[in-house]
């Protein structure tokens, strides 16, 4: 009869016994009236209190209170659980000794949870019926002097630059940027692409209480997540980002590395909006454009950098007036001195004698129709396609009419001219751009011959503002948009190993573009 009235009491218990801790607690476990209880009742106590994470309630169920309410309190701080649930399976009685079999959950965290099958024994003392303790009761291969921890990736680099400063470290919500401008524009692509390449992992461990010597328990994904590096310059971003902050109007800039195609910043202002518009917006770039039709009559025996050439208020090319800005007029002069000065007149009756595709095909040389794949981001470099008239050819010839491009490819532009060579651009050390549609810069000369003209826009031309900023070569622009009322401001250009372009939408002007770029240029000593 004692056997079958043990079964009958374990039956109940199987069915019955769920105790979670974080919820509603039950009523409260207690070790009095211990020594009247069968194993089972017991059992039922110790995983109650277990359960609520009552280490002083469950040790008084034990043969050794003190060392059961130490290492269950251990257990607590080391897990930091949200809830605990213990459930009973099984009890299988004897005289003396007696076992229980129960499954325990552990959620850590949302989506974590750690479960596991156990055993407690039992035995009786004096005929009380206790837990008979060992560390083994929290978890089968925890062992004395050992505590439990959770490890993840938190605290941990997600994603560094270029000089191996963090830029992005992995926190419970996870990749967070160190600082709110660490990575500005970019910071949403960083994010993604090191959440894509990590696996999330998280394990339980069994460590000396230093933390050392880990033992793995419980496992999800690598813990160990190797940081991405990007190819961003923490200082040269937070250059950009105070060069874009400075601007009274809706302002964009990319930095390229030509000799490596490495992004180094891309910067937007508040009013510049959230959406990625300095990798991907197209615009029309104005004079800026005057590099490519430059190559284009340089390459083409058009003309060369000293060919004299009128620059009147206006010309009248077929059925198209083009002004100069704000109709200036120079004497005839050489061709390096109408691109420093910005001439449209100059350029617009040079490039009329042009063949139909020959600025669509200059543009490609620079890279204003290449295509990439840069993990991470989306990138459109321009759009130039051959003219279908006469009108199309000379609107384009001054970065007017169907031609755009966007700040990213502008500073492709005068990364090539820097490099003397096509430039891949790339985000990220270990991951590959894939080139879907690559490019072939112009001849060495013509690159001479752009980079002289292009310094001479700042040491004489346009960009006059920049000759205090280093050796500085670029080109300004000013493009018309909408109703032709306003329009935007750029500057392109390289200083070292740095190629950048700056745009304002709606300054009217490319002295405030120039004005930006000082402030980028200084910024970066």
């Amino acid at each position: 009869m004692l056997a079958g009235g043990a079964a009958a009491v374990v039956a109940i218990v199987v069915a019955a016994v769920v105790v979670v801790w974080g919820g509603s607690s039950p009523e409260q476990p207690a070790a009095d009236g211990a020594a009247a209880d069968d194993p089972g009742a017991v059992a039922t106590r110790f995983l109650a209190a277990f359960g609520q994470g009552d280490a002083n309630a469950a040790a008084a169920l034990t043969d050794d209170p003190r060392a059961a309410a130490l290492t269950l309190g251990d257990a607590r701080r080391g897990l930091a659980p949200e809830s605990v649930s213990a459930r009973l399976r099984q009890v299988t009685p004897g005289a003396a000794r007696a076992t229980a079999s129960f499954q325990v959950a552990w959620t850590l965290a949302a989506g974590r949870v750690w479960s596991y099958d156990n055993t407690l024994d039992l035995v009786s003392v004096d005929g009380h019926w206790l837990v008979h303790w060992s560390p083994a009761v929290v978890h089968p291969k925890l062992r004395a002097g050992r505590v439990l921890a959770v490890r993840t990736p938190a605290g941990r680099t997600a994603v560094a630059d270029r000089n191996g400063r963090p830029v992005l470290t992995w926190q419970a919500g996870g990749p967070q940027p160190v600082a709110p401008q660490a990575a500005g524009l970019l910071t949403p692509a960083l994010q993604r692409t090191a959440t894509e390449r990590s696996p999330g992992g998280w394990s339980v461990v069994s460590t000396d209480p230093d933390g050392a010597a880990p033992e793995t328990l419980f496992g999800q994904g690598e813990v160990e997540a190797t940081p991405l590096t990007t190819t961003l310059s923490l200082p040269t971003q937070a250059a950009a980002q105070r060069a874009v902050d400075s601007a009274g109007a809706p302002a964009m800039l990319v930095a390229i590395q030509p000799s490596t195609g490495d992004l180094l910043a891309v910067a937007q202002n508040a009013a510049a909006g959230t959406g990625p518009s300095a990798l991907n917006g197209l615009y029309a770039p104005g004079s800026t454009f005057k590099i490519v039709t430059a190559a284009a009559l340089l390459e083409s025996g058009t003309a060369t950098a000293d060919t004299v050439a009128g620059c009147p208020a206006t010309a009248r090319i077929g059925q198209r007036t083009i002004p100069n800005d704000d109709q200036f007029a120079y004497p005839p002069l050489p061709l390096h001195s109408a691109f420093a000065h910005s001439c449209n007149t100059t350029f617009a009756q040079l490039a009329s004698a042009l063949p139909a595709d020959a600025l669509a095909t200059a543009a490609s040389r620079f890279g204003l129709n290449a295509d990439f794949t840069v993990p991470g981001i989306t990138t459109e470099t321009g759009k130039v396609v051959a003219s279908a008239n006469s009108a199309e050819q000379v609107e384009s010839a001054i970065g007017q009419g169907t031609v755009q491009a966007s700040p990213f490819g502008l500073a492709l532009m005068a990364a090539t001219v820097a490099r003397g060579g096509a430039v891949t651009p790339r985000l990220w050390q270990e991951l590959a751009t894939q080139v879907n549609t690559g490019y072939q810069a112009p001849p060495a000369p013509v690159i001479a011959a752009l980079r002289t003209m292009m310094r001479e826009v700042v040491t004489g031309g346009t960009a006059t503002g920049l000759r205090g900023a280093g050796d500085v070569h670029g080109k300004t622009g000013t493009a018309q948009f909408g109703d032709g009322s306003r329009a935007n401001g750029w500057f392109a250009g390289y200083r070292d190993d740095v190629a950048f372009a700056v745009l304002l939408v709606g300054a009217d002007s490319s002295k405030p573009a120039v004005d930006v770029s000082s402030v980028f240029l200084n910024g970066l000593g």
